[in-house]
């Protein structure tokens, strides 16, 4: 599973990085950072609510 960050909708408000702190991280210039673009199987529940919690829908699964 591979995560899609859509950069002109994200806002790096930080939900997905206090959620799955392990993939994502909000930059000092507020730009989101995504750490591992294939998801970690120890990370898949994090990384499910860090997307469906995206207030932008910047987030998204990739198959």
């Amino acid at each position: 599973m591979r995560i899609v960050l859509d950069r002109a909708k994200c806002t790096g408000i930080g939900i997905c990085e206090s959620l799955a702190p392990d993939v994502f991280e909000v930059d000092d210039n507020g730009d989101l950072v995504v750490l591992h673009a294939e998801v970690p199987s120890s990370a898949e529940a994090d990384v499910a609510a860090a997307v469906e919690g995206c207030p932008t829908q910047a987030l998204q699964f990739e198959a």
